[in-house]
C-alpha cells in the first residue's frame, strides 16, 4: 500500500510543480500582449485552466497523499518532516499568490513588472530543492 501512496504522491507533486513553474512564464508572455487582444484572451484561458484544472487539484492531491504517506511512515515528529511540511506550506502560499496574479490578469490589471514574474518563477524551484533534500537525505 505504501508504495502506491508514494507513487500517487509523486505524480501529484510533479503535476503541481509543472504548473507552479509554467504559470509565471505564461504571465510573462501575457504581459507583452495588448489588453483586449485575441492573444491576451487566449492567455487568460490558458492561465485559468492551468490553475483550476491542473494545479489546484494536483496541490490538493499532493497534500492528501502526503499526509497519508506521513501517517503510514510515522514521520510526524521527525525534524526533517516538520521542516518539509513548513516548506510545502510556503509552496502552497505561493500557489495562492499565483492564483491572485491570474485573477489580476483576468481583470486586465498588470500591477507588477515582467522582472517580478521572472524572479517569482524561481521561488518554487528553490522550495522544491529544499523539499527534495529534506525528503531524500533526511538530514535531521
Amino acid at each position: 500500500m505504501i508504495l502506491w501512496v508514494k507513487a500517487l504522491h509523486l505524480i501529484a507533486v510533479i503535476s503541481w510543480m509543472a504548473g507552479l513553474l509554467y504559470l509565471p512564464r505564461l504571465l510573462i508572455y501575457h504581459f507583452d500582449s495588448k489588453v483586449g487582444s485575441n492573444q491576451s484572451e487566449t492567455f487568460k484561458t490558458m492561465e485559468r485552466k492551468l490553475l483550476k484544472v491542473i494545479m489546484t487539484p494536483a496541490m490538493i492531491a499532493t497534500w492528501c497523499f502526503g499526509i497519508w504517506l506521513a501517517y503510514l511512515n510515522g514521520a510526524w515528529l521527525e525534524g526533517w518532516f516538520v521542516s518539509k511540511l513548513f516548506l510545502v506550506t510556503l509552496l502552497s502560499a505561493f500557489h495562492g499568490f499565483e492564483a491572485g496574479w491570474v485573477r489580476e490578469f483576468g481583470e486586465d490589471q498588470r500591477r507588477r513588472t515582467q522582472k517580478f514574474y521572472r524572479l517569482a518563477n524561481e521561488v518554487p524551484t528553490l522550495l522544491m530543492i529544499g523539499i527534495i533534500v529534506l525528503a531524500v537525505v533526511k538530514p535531521f
